[in-house]
This record gives C-alpha cells, structure tokens and sequence, in this order.
C-alpha cells in the first residue's frame, strides 16, 4: 500500500493507496474519527475497513484530514475536513477514470463526513458507516438519503448510543427504491475491541452480497432487529 500525497485546500494530504488490477474496479475513500482525540488514517477499524475493500477488488485510498500525521494544517470544526474529504474523492476518480462505480466509507467522526458528502456527489453509489455519532452530530441532512448502504453499530458502545444508530438506520430505511442494511455486532464498544474479526466478515458478506451479487450469509433485511435495548449511552468524546 504505497504512500500518496496530493494538494488539498490547506496544503498536502497525506494518504495510502491500493489499486485493483482491473481499471474498471470501484473505488472507495475510508475516513478516519475525530482528529483531536486520537484519530488517524491507522486506526485499527479504519485499517481494516480499508483491508477488507482492497479484498473485495475495490480500489482504495484512505487519508490523514487536515492536521493528522502530514496532512498539512490543522482541525476545522468538520468544515476543512470535507473539503479534505472531498479533494480525496477528486483523486481518486482522476486516477480510476473507468472506475464502475464509488463507495465512501467512515468510522466515527469520518462516519459523519461521510455521510454529509454522498449528499454533495451524485457520484457515490454506496456508504459504510460505522458508529456514526449521532448523538454529537446532527444527521438529518439524510432527508432523503440517496445512495443505499449499510450501516454497522456495536451494542456496547458508551460514545454512542445504539438505541439512536438503530432509529437513523430504520428512519432510512422507509424510504423507496433504497436499502439500508444495519447490522449489530453484539457485545462490541465503540472501537469493536476483541470484536474486529467479526466486523471484517460482516463488510466482506456486504460488499460480496452488494457488489457481486452473492447472497447474503447472514439474515439481515433492510434493518436488522436489535438483540436487546440498552440505556441511553453516556456521551464521552469522540475518539
């Protein structure tokens, strides 16, 4: 996974690329959590998003936003992040320009600014996001939600609560003509500790389901009943 480094809004942007053999392969952009409480492009869920798509024949960057390892200036409150973002998507169709089609994926933080740029690019046809944190963000620029996708939630999350993923996850999912898949990783935190294994095979059964048209291993429709109902999660900073 060479390193990249290209122009963006507050100067270069830092990143790793992993290109598919075939020039017509997807491509997806991974997006890090919340730059002022540790997050990098080498977080370990984000790494292993970034693993399991590269798997699944996508081309792939993922970047450091501004600010973060040598991306160059520093945090914008979200605003210069998606610009970051959005510079990054630049890239990579200028690079892949028979790319069938593109996912942008995002973890924390990067679920939010992930979420907020398939409204601003027709071009993206899919989404993973994980732990998006809509208790300390507001969400409901998703009105309507363009593009399907799946969106994965650990039911001992203490950052963000899984009772509120669930009800973003069935709000979606009552639109037409778009399908929201939500899984629930029992007994898996914020950050899917012990419980990484389990999110790779729950993206890989996604994205094989989803972009090579194999049937799904697992039961889910478009929103995946919850096991059981936890209290209303305690809001730490995002991480």
């Amino acid at each position: 996974m060479p390193e990249v480094f290209f122009n963006g809004p507050a100067g270069r942007i830092e990143g790793r690329y992993t290109e598919s053999t075939d020039p017509r392969a997807p491509v997806a952009l991974v997006l890090h959590p919340h730059p002022l409480y540790g997050g990098t492009m080498n977080n370990k869920v984000v790494y292993s998003m970034y693993k399991t798509l590269a798997d699944n024949n996508f081309t792939v960057l993922r970047i450091n936003f501004r600010g973060v390892g040598r991306s160059v200036g520093k945090f914008d409150e979200g605003i210069g992040e998606m610009t970051d973002a959005a510079t990054a998507l630049d890239w990579l169709q200028l690079n892949n320009p028979m790319a069938s089609g593109s996912l942008i994926a995002g973890f924390s933080f990067g679920a939010w600014i992930a979420m907020q740029l398939i409204m601003r690019r027709p071009e993206i046809t899919h989404f993973l996001t994980l732990s998006p944190p809509v208790n300390k963000y507001d969400f409901s620029f998703l009105s309507p939600c363009p593009v399907p996708g799946l969106i994965m939630q650990g039911d001992l999350d203490s950052v963000v609560s899984e009772e509120l993923v669930h009800e973003l996850a069935q709000k979606l999912s009552k639109q037409k003509y778009i399908k929201i898949d939500y899984r629930m990783i029992a007994g898996a935190d914020h950050f899917f500790r012990e419980k990484i294994n389990r999110l790779n095979e729950e993206i890989d059964d996604y994205l094989k389901a989803t972009f090579n048209h194999q049937p799904s291993s697992t039961q889910n429709t478009s929103v995946k009943t919850r096991a059981t109902s936890k209290s209303t999660a305690k809001k730490l900073f995002l991480e």
